[in-house]
């Protein structure tokens, strides 16, 4: 029997596989340490732990957005507006 959860397991490694591309220590750093986040709870069977590992992945999926948004406000903050004196 399939596990339920597996289905979204797959869908959070994609999805922050795709968010490691602008990682700022580059995408082989990111995706290195994301599959040994994911190899080192391989064997994890318990429904209720797997809930909580996923949504501890959404977390970080936000927690990248923020850093990804941020650095682009920086940027264009730098761009368009006049350093503070």
């Amino acid at each position: 029997m399939a596990n339920p959860l597996r289905s979204e397991v797959i869908k959070l490694y994609k999805n922050l596989l795709y968010l490691g591309h602008e990682y700022p220590k580059g995408s082989a750093y990111f995706r290195e340490r994301l599959k040994s986040a994911f190899m080192k709870n391989k064997d994890v069977t318990d429904p209720e732990k797997i809930r909580k590992l996923v949504d501890r992945g959404e977390f970080v999926i936000k927690e990248l957005e923020a850093l990804y948004f941020l650095r682009k406000y920086r940027t264009m903050k730098q761009r368009y507006y006049e350093p503070e004196k």
